[in-house]
């Protein structure tokens, strides 16, 4: 990151909360995200993790504060248009219905670009994550949940948004599958051709792919941290406590 370079994403203290009840998912939210970033998200279960990839998708929208994409307002960008910009791969995706190699081509579809460029998009990532030809007629009910996780990182990475949102991308996967589809992220985000903001629990794999740490509690962002200040041990013992307190609260 330059230091004269401007975010791509900026939250201004962003309150979001939850529907039909005076709670709130996420409070007084403040950071950036610029080109290149490699951010993870973790904290304990309800912290508000997914809640904030949502409302950076725009399937929520903020009670209180601002978004900026760059220098403009989220309610300023069409919603279909900022989707393409802003991509969210949830942890269990879906295909729409349709085959793989439809679901992988289906952004750039959207954007009208030629249908050579297209295969040779879906050539180049297939070979990339290692998805096998075989899959390519497949539907959604033939694949298991981490052969859907791979597609939809698939689909994502084909379409090179500016800002990635993964939640829990390497869940179903094996590790070494893992390993590589974070590898082929950071190489885009070391060229500066996406950011990522990523929440996930297997902090094994986050302290080998991130760049920053960022770390939610209560809907609060607590710490913002560059990655070489974070001892992960201590914030495994964090997550330990935090998700024992969460537990003895619902009990």
């Amino acid at each position: 990151m330059s230091p004269n370079q401007d975010p791509q994403l900026r939250l201004e203290q962003v309150n979001l909360l939850a529907p039909l009840a005076a709670n709130y998912l996420l409070r007084d939210i403040s950071m950036e995200i610029f080109a290149g970033d490699r951010a993870v998200i973790i904290g304990p279960s309800g912290a508000g993790k997914t809640s904030l990839l949502r409302l950076l998708n725009r399937l929520s929208e903020p009670s209180s504060g601002n978004i900026y994409l760059e220098k403009l307002r989220y309610q300023q960008i069409p919603v279909r248009q900022l989707r393409q910009r802003v991509m969210l791969v949830p942890q269990e995706p879906k295909l729409l219905g349709m085959k793989v190699w439809e679901a992988m081509a289906y952004p750039l579809v959207l954007r009208g670009e030629d249908k050579k460029v297209i295969q040779q998009k879906l050539v180049q990532w297939s070979e990339e994550l290692n998805i096998p030809e075989e899959w390519r007629e497949r539907t959604e009910l033939q694949l298991s949940l981490g052969q859907r996780q791979l597609v939809a990182i698939a689909r994502a990475l084909v379409a090179q948004p500016q800002i990635l949102l993964l939640d829990e991308p390497t869940s179903a996967l094996d590790a070494g599958r893992a390993e590589r589809v974070l590898s082929a992220i950071a190489n885009l985000t070391n060229r500066g051709a996406i950011a990522v903001l990523m929440v996930t629990h297997q902090l094994d794999l986050a302290q080998k792919f991130c760049q920053r740490v960022l770390y939610l509690q209560d809907g609060q962002l607590m710490e913002d941290l560059s990655a070489e200040k974070v001892d992960w041990q201590q914030w495994r013992d964090r997550l330990v406590q935090a998700e024992a307190q969460t537990a003895q609260e619902w009990n």
